[in-house]
């Protein structure tokens, strides 16, 4: 036991003390990959992944369907989209034979959904059934990457119909320019020469990977609302899609051929394991965006998802800068501050920065504007945001119908002391708003 805790104690050292910037490249970056898992693995052992990804699953369900049947719609306008069931297909293949039944049923359910027959309100719910799937994976992107702000309706109407219209045309054509190259008389002919015919057999094995790590890395790059680095999607991408394809395969040799199944659940068999690899689909995914989040972030590997715990009076302090910076910025021309900005000028972590900056806007001082709606902006004019506002919803922050100060029970005593401290407050800032705060 002993020599346990001080193997433990040992790895932590080498894991969590050792100065980066003191390690050569070559060792910095395995223990810097260390790191980032290590990271990983205390997030999924929060659990929240978890919910998220069975979340995915039932929404995946119910979305499966009319995601394809628009996806249909689009690829037959440009004559592809024959292309769907072996797509399908390759999708489900960890399945095996339950794999083509389930492809099967899903093509004739798409073949049933007459947009004809549907109607302005069917359709209107069918594609309102697809975009609801691609705004709850934004969701739990979102959360992976510690972002409270979301899309406006008209940016995300635009980025969702993007992805359900020109993504599917996107695949195709790179899965038809590959079957195409890959049947060309002169890949032919280079076949029968080596060291070229071993050379394209490697390929041939390794264009599965390229493919999923292509697609997984557009998703990381463009769902979540926020910028993200080309090189961190790429490195989620890469984890994600060799766990893709393991998975899958370990997933054919030792669950979809299992008779088990079959014996306890009967005829739900086929359902429980495309479920279960819905499952699996969607937690590779969200821990590859993890790993994107924290291969981006390396000062955040450290710290859990929870949120920042403040005390009243940083609280206080920090929105009084916050608001200062801000309108300081605004008022001159100067610059719209991010979050990320915001926290390097006040060397604090963006965390707290966005918690702060959440109950400036809720209170109706603050709204975001800019590109993605990243920047910050006064909500009102200077003159009319007094400093007792800001104070005042910086501390009322968190309180809802349930829990707040007028419902507490109290006393005659206790009463007159909360008035006088609030009288004292306002008598002090009486007069004094964010114009006078900047101009100090």
């Amino acid at each position: 036991m002993t020599r346990l805790r001080t193997l433990h104690q040992r790895l932590h050292t080498l894991l969590w003390d050792t100065r980066m910037e003191t390690l050569p490249r070559w060792q910095a970056m395995p223990l810097s990959a260390l790191r980032i898992l290590a990271a990983v693995g205390r997030d999924l052992a929060s659990g929240l992944p978890t919910l998220r990804a069975m979340s995915l699953v039932y929404t995946t369900l119910l979305s499966l369907v009319p995601l394809i049947a628009v996806s249909f719609s689009v690829l037959k306008g440009f004559g592809v989209h024959n292309q769907v069931e072996p797509m399908l297909l390759k999708l489900l293949a960890p399945l095996g034979d339950q794999g083509t039944q389930i492809s099967a049923q899903i093509i004739r359910f798409v073949d049933n959904i007459k947009v004809g027959v549907l109607g302005s309100l069917g359709l209107a719910l069918l594609i309102y059934t697809v975009i609801s799937l691609i705004k709850k994976i934004e969701s739990a992107f979102n959360y992976t990457w510690r972002i409270t702000t979301f899309r406006s309706l008209t940016q995300r109407f635009t980025d969702y119909l993007s992805v359900v219209m020109v993504g599917p045309v996107l695949i195709f054509t790179a899965i038809g320019i590959t079957a195409a190259v890959s049947s060309s008389s002169m890949l032919a002919a280079l076949n029968q020469i080596e060291p070229f015919g071993s050379l394209l057999t490697l390929v041939g094995k390794l264009m599965p990977y390229v493919l999923i790590i292509a697609a997984f890395t557009f998703i990381y790059k463009l769902v979540p609302n926020t910028r993200v680095q080309l090189r961190s999607a790429l490195a989620g991408a890469v984890v994600a899609g060799l766990l893709w394809e393991t998975t899958g395969w370990l997933f054919a040799r030792f669950v979809a051929g299992s008779v088990s199944y079959t014996a306890v659940y009967s005829g739900f068999a086929v359902l429980i394991v495309f479920m279960i690899w819905l499952y699996l689909s969607w937690m590779i995914l969200l821990i590859g965006a993890a790993i994107a989040y924290y291969h981006q972030h390396p000062e955040r590997i450290r710290k859990h998802s929870s949120a920042p715990r403040l005390s009243c009076r940083v609280r206080e302090q920090l929105g009084l800068l916050l608001m200062q910076h801000i309108a300081r910025g605004f008022h001159n021309g100067e610059a719209r501050y991010t979050v990320e900005q915001l926290a390097d000028m006040l060397c604090i972590d963006d965390d707290a920065v966005q918690h702060i900056l959440q109950a400036l806007q809720n209170a109706g001082l603050l709204t975001p504007a800019g590109e993605q709606c990243k920047q910050w902006i006064p909500a009102l004019s200077l003159d009319s945001i007094t400093l007792s506002d800001i104070l005042e919803a910086v501390r009322s922050d968190g309180e809802d119908d349930g829990l707040r100060v007028d419902t507490l029970p109290g006393s005659d005593s206790i009463e007159a002391v909360t008035a006088q401290l609030q009288h004292s407050q306002r008598s002090t800032l009486q007069g004094r708003n964010l114009r006078d705060l900047i101009q100090a």
